[in-house]
């Protein structure tokens, strides 16, 4: 089993996270956050990996702490349950609609961290939440889990729509790339000899 134990404690926040990669898509998350709970909830169904995650912070500050915090902690449970990489596909892309918004994820889990982010609109909030801090948790999640992550929202118009099909995306994309490919399970995916 791909799995890992991770946590993360500063002044700011206190973070535990358990990930399976090989999971049924079974989560539960507690970040005092509901809408980012929703969307990590989200993320694992699409995904197929289950999730448990205890965190708090100083969000009487405001949520970004807590949401760049989860990013690392979130992507280096992906690193270390990724283990040596052998066998795993390493590439995934997933383009996906939610009503008026198309959301499209790739990934290459190159061990280079890497984000490109094209969402618009820039700014607004949703449900309490300043949209610009979900860039901040996909970066600090690229470059923890050492992957090079492009998202595109082609269109949309309600955050909450192009949110939610940009976690989606990122379940389905990540499933992509960490499965694992029968007929090299014991080659590491590069011809360079390292990820």
């Amino acid at each position: 089993m791909r799995e890992s134990i991770l946590k993360r404690k500063t002044k700011e926040t206190d973070i535990t996270v358990e990930l399976n990669l090989d999971g049924k898509g079974d989560a539960h998350i507690a970040t005092s956050i509901p809408f980012f709970d929703h969307m990590l909830e989200l993320f694992c169904f699409h995904g197929s990996f289950d999730l448990k995650v205890i965190a708090s912070g100083d969000i009487e500050i405001d949520y970004h702490h807590l949401m760049e915090d989860m990013g690392i902690t979130i992507g280096e449970a992906i690193k270390k349950a990724l283990g040596d990489k052998k066998g795993i596909t390493r590439y995934g892309s997933f383009l996906l609609p939610m009503d008026e918004s198309l959301a499209q994820v790739v990934i290459d889990l190159s061990g280079r961290p890497y984000l490109v982010y094209r969402v618009e609109p820039p700014r607004g909030s949703v449900r309490g939440i300043e949209v610009t801090l979900f860039e901040e948790f996909f970066r600090a999640l690229s470059n923890h889990a050492m992957m090079n992550l492009h998202i595109n929202v082609l269109y949309g118009k309600d955050l909450h729509h192009i949110f939610e099909a940009l976690f989606k995306a990122l379940g389905r994309a990540l499933k992509q790339a960490v499965s694992l490919d029968a007929k090299r399970k014991d080659v590491l995916p590069t011809t360079k000899g390292t990820l």
